[in-house]
């Protein structure tokens, strides 16, 4: 499988290097990613009409080392695979919240397609309320922020239509990231499958490097019968 795909250009990343910022990598291992189960995300999201841009190698930042590091703690080698899935926040244009909410529900399709048990957390990362450059940097709004986490439980579909001017209005230019959040939000069964979710942790904290940071982990506990309740 794994030969296959890589012939047809379509397994996404099977290892990448953490590439620092500015201050060097951090020193943490590399990730080792699952190519069969990207290349089947992949398929299934080109059939969902997402247009991928897929690599076989990716040097991945802090949005994707600091979580890893934060759940697994100094550790040799990552104890898990990892698919990491770039989204452009950075560049104009960027993606609208109801597209990445859109390309969540996809992602889940995809991976309760998927023909083998594995257990899978779909992670969301990106700053919450920031700007690092111009008049108003350090900028951090509490009081979006946390309304954002709220919404993101209570009404995802709702937080999706949120315009990416109030999001640069409100979080700064760089808040922009937290529609990223809005991909693993869409991947969880409540929405479409007629499942539940249970939020775990919530945490909030500012500053961090100029920088608002949140946490939230939400279970999934889909419909028992559904591809993602099977024993």
């Amino acid at each position: 499988m794994r030969d296959a795909a890589r012939a047809a250009g379509e397994v996404l990343v099977e290892e990448g290097a953490e590439q620092g910022q500015g201050y060097g990598p951090r020193p943490v291992p590399g990730i080792e990613g699952h190519p069969e189960l990207a290349a089947h995300i992949a398929h299934s999201l080109i059939r969902d009409d997402f247009d991928l841009t897929l690599a076989h190698e990716m040097s991945v930042d802090h949005g994707l080392t600091v979580p890893l590091s934060l759940l697994f703690g100094d550790v040799e080698r990552w104890p898990c695979k990892v698919i990491p899935f770039h989204v452009n926040v950075v560049q104009y244009p960027v993606p609208s919240g109801e597209r990445c909410f859109r390309l969540g529900r996809a992602l889940r399709r995809a991976v309760e397609s998927y023909d083998r048990p594995l257990k899978v957390q779909v992670w969301g990362t990106g700053g919450m309320s920031h700007q690092l450059q111009g008049p108003r940097a350090g900028l951090i709004n509490r009081e979006w922020d946390n309304a954002f986490l709220d919404r993101l439980v209570r009404d995802p579909a709702g937080l999706a239509r949120v315009p990416h001017l109030e999001y640069v209005e409100e979080a700064g230019s760089e808040g922009i990231e937290l529609v990223m959040w809005l991909i693993a939000r869409g991947a969880m069964s409540d929405l479409d499958a007629g499942g539940e979710i249970e939020v775990k942790h919530r945490f909030y904290h500012v500053p961090a490097s100029n920088t608002a940071v949140g946490h939230l982990i939400i279970e999934n506990h889909p419909r028992a019968g559904t591809p993602a309740g099977k024993e």
